[in-house]
């Protein structure tokens, strides 16, 4: 009798094998998801860490290094549609287009302005990222903080995937504080005072002065 138990034990082993190899594929599948979810913001703050280093170079240089990775992690069109609001909609592309341009200088030069050489700012990123209450989006958390504050500021970055894979959409600041719907605050009064080119015209002075500071 107990050989027959030991069979049957033995005889289940089989069987149980590919329910681990399954389970395994699954957590591994699930990393992987992670990572890539979690990717864009991870290149974003090394970028940071290159432009905050000392010796990094002026105004300029330090943009060339931090453009194209602006450029790779964000959909900053979908993140300008939110800051403009339902005005979008009725603009024409080539002031959508001149709109863009600017948008995309005005993001980066408040990062370059942000992110001084010698800064020690520290870079935190929780690698699971967790549903956005709203569609299919994930949000990931991350700190910034420094050598006297070195919990920091919870930093939360809002990711959606498109057909170039996850891109930032929207920046929350201490988990709740949308930046689209602080943009929107702000563009919106520009624009009930004028017109897409008054909007321009404001974005173009701001960078003029991130860039001289």
């Amino acid at each position: 009798m107990a050989t027959l138990f030991l069979c049957a034990g033995l005889a289940v082993v089989p069987a149980a094998a590919p329910l681990v190899a399954s389970a395994a594929h699954a957590q591994s599948a699930g990393r992987a998801a992670q990572v890539t979810v979690t990717a864009p913001v991870n290149a974003l703050y090394a970028a940071l860490g290159r432009i905050q280093a000392p010796g990094s170079g002026t105004f300029d240089q330090r943009a060339q290094i931090l453009a194209p990775v602006v450029d790779k992690v964000y959909n900053l069109e979908t993140v300008l549609r939110g800051s403009v609001g339902l005005r979008y909609a009725g603009l024409s592309d080539g002031d959508k287009q001149q709109l863009l341009d600017v948008f995309r200088q005005f993001t980066i030069a408040r990062y370059i302005s942000s992110f001084k050489p010698g800064g020690d700012a520290h870079f935190n990123v929780d690698p699971t990222p967790r549903p956005s209450p709203v569609g299919n989006d994930q949000i990931v958390t991350t700190h910034i903080g420094s050598t006297e504050d070195p919990d920091g500021t919870e930093i939360d970055y809002v990711m959606r995937s498109g057909p170039d894979g996850w891109r930032i959409v929207d920046v929350l600041l201490n988990a709740h504080i949308s930046q689209i719907a602080a943009q929107r605050s702000d563009f919106s009064s520009t624009l009930a005072s004028g017109n897409v080119q008054t909007l321009i015209t404001l974005l173009q002075k701001r960078v003029k002065a991130l860039s001289a500071g």
